[in-house]
């Protein structure tokens, strides 16, 4: 059946309510809209779902949320009464539809006599990650689309060890997923029908209490160890990490902070930033007037979910030095490996953890600690998913990252971690002040000791169905016929995950290792219609590191646009 007759069931159909039928009556002569809502369902995977809100199903709506959360009900139930009774937990984020699809998840599961627990309001995700964890619950949901468009929502799950479900839970929940007639399928009734009878609680203060007491307990130097009157800005980028970012940095005595007032409390329509992407740095605009306004020396923005943060710093010329995911993440390691050795709290057998596409500074750092780095697919899901198999061999876990700025500092939140990421930079700063020395006096320090590492990461984005198949034929091509030499610094070795490598699940990625020591990779975007080139290098000079940086994505670039 193509997408035109899909659309058209969709009009005919007396189960699709008024509201939607008028939305796909406006499109009946944009085809090329028709086929981008109808030429695919919205797929769940170990990403859960993700798409532009919207009729159709390529869309985020209320029949694609029923249907995911009936399967997901259904293999609950499967695995015993147990389950059932352990239930899940529910949070949101800002977004158009986020309370709605949460509540109506949270309904659903009610109808299925499975007990869930629901956030009286937008929440960040380390929190949810968390609570899953501290009230043994059997999965979680989490509405949110993260640092996606406004355009968008999206539907995360997560299984009972806290992270997002790997990929044979997920399979199984497609399973079931899959044979949920999103129509007739759906069992479902009211917040209030649940509560009364005993299946839905509502979380608040309580949870959020015990959250902020973990992030708390993550302290490694207070007192004076710190100088917290450093002026710091913070924006949340209307998102949900307002409340708790606020409230653990004036708990731990930093009073010197400043909110940005324009995004300071929700907007799904992101009024002041379009794209609520802390990586990008037009996000940051109005944080860097706000301080230079205040003399901020640090600026911290999280996104909508506040799972990811970025930071910028002072320099020296008196403008803001944004800082990646890869450099925020090696001074995290510096201050807190740092920290645990002079504190005497450095575990017996310490391990980091990072994902495959992020730089290898921080390997260089921990190993100078003697602390090992491993390796996992990109994601938290597989980032914190090696946590249980490190502790069977008698590791400690004490950080783990990835380059696309996510931070996660604790094993009882098993993902990343925009509010204890954002607790600790700010006692970084406070520690290194104490010193006489920025964050970025902190960087220029590491780059002189192990050597000038850069990298870049880009991304080109190809829409709808005909951008997807290209990014499919672009990975076969390169795979086929990728580049060999970089003038004069040859590829020697090339590492495919698609049939897994060493200890790493099979994953469509590619990564290219040449010969002076800097690398590249590839992988399309599973949560966006994207193929991204990260591209890294080492020398023994800026301007060297920087040049090498250059030649490659001219090179890389130039043959995978190519690709038709």
């Amino acid at each position: 059946m193509d997408y035109r007759e899909i659309y058209n069931q969709w009009l005919e159909n007396p189960l699709v309510d008024e509201k939607t039928k008028t939305e796909l009556l406006a499109i009946k002569d944009d085809e090329e809209e028709i086929k981008d809502r109808f030429y695919q369902s919205l797929s769940f995977g170990t990403a859960g779902l993700r798409g532009k809100l919207g009729a159709g199903t390529n869309r985020m709506n209320f029949y694609n949320v029923g249907r995911a959360t009936q399967g997901i009900a259904d293999f609950i139930a499967e695995n015993g009464q147990e389950y059932k009774n352990r239930g899940v937990a529910i949070a949101y984020d800002c977004r158009h539809f986020s309370r709605e699809f949460a509540e109506y998840a949270a309904g659903i599961l009610a109808a299925n006599g499975i007990k869930s627990y629901l956030f009286e309001s937008l929440r960040p995700t380390p929190e949810l990650a968390f609570t899953i964890r501290r009230r043994n619950t059997a999965s979680g949901i989490n509405i949110t689309a993260s640092h996606n468009p406004k355009e968008y929502n999206g539907y995360k799950v997560y299984w009972d060890d806290g992270a997002q479900v790997g990929a044979s839970i997920a399979d199984a929940m497609t399973e079931k997923i899959n044979a949920v007639d999103m129509f007739t399928g759906v069992k479902s009734m009211t917040v209030q029908e649940g509560i009364e009878k005993g299946f839905i609680t509502m979380l608040g203060e309580e949870d959020d209490e015990a959250y902020l007491s973990m992030v708390k307990s993550l302290t490694l130097f207070d007192g004076d160890d710190l100088d917290k009157t450093a002026s710091i800005v913070y924006t949340p980028l209307n998102g949900a990490g307002s409340i708790p970012v606020q409230r653990i940095l004036k708990e731990r005595g930093f009073l010197n902070i400043h909110v940005v007032p324009e995004q300071e409390f929700p907007d799904p329509d992101f009024t002041t930033v379009g794209y609520p992407n802390p990586e990008d740095i037009r996000a940051f605009a109005l944080a860097e007037k706000l301080g230079k306004e205040k003399n901020a020396s640090l600026l911290i923005a999280t996104d909508p979910d506040c799972d990811r943060l970025a930071i910028e710093v002072l320099g020296d010329d008196g403008e803001y030095v944004p800082f990646n995911g890869n450099q925020t993440g090696v001074i995290l390691i510096q201050y807190i490996l740092e920290a645990l050795k002079n504190s005497g709290k450095m575990p017996v057998k310490p391990a980091m953890v990072k994902s495959i596409v992020t730089g290898e500074m921080g390997t260089a750092i921990g190993k100078a600690y003697g602390v090992p780095m491993f390796e996992a697919l990109t994601g938290f899901k597989n980032i914190c998913g090696r946590i249980p198999e490190l502790e069977t061999q008698g590791y400690t876990y004490v950080f783990g990252y990835e380059e696309s700025i996510g931070y996660a500092a604790s094993e009882q939140v098993r993902d990343k971690d925009g509010v204890s990421a954002a607790m600790l930079l700010c006692e970084a700063a406070a520690y290194y002040k104490k010193q006489g020395k920025t964050l970025l006096d902190v960087l220029n320090e590491l780059y002189e000791q192990y050597g000038y590492y850069r990298e870049e990461q880009v991304s080109l984005v190809l829409e709808g169905a005909e951008g997807a198949a290209r990014i499919k034929r672009m990975m076969v091509e390169y795979r086929k016929n990728h580049i060999m030499d970089f003038d004069g610094n040859p590829v020697i070795e090339v590492i495919d995950y698609l049939n897994g490598h060493k200890d790493i699940p099979a994953s469509d990625v590619l990564k290219f290792r040449l010969e002076d020591g800097s690398w590249y990779a590839l992988r399309p975007s599973g949560t966006e219609p994207k193929i991204k080139l990260y591209l890294y290098s080492k020398a023994d000079s800026e301007d060297k590191a920087l040049k090498t940086i250059e030649v490659m994505k001219h090179m890389i670039l130039e043959r995978l646009e190519s690709i038709e």
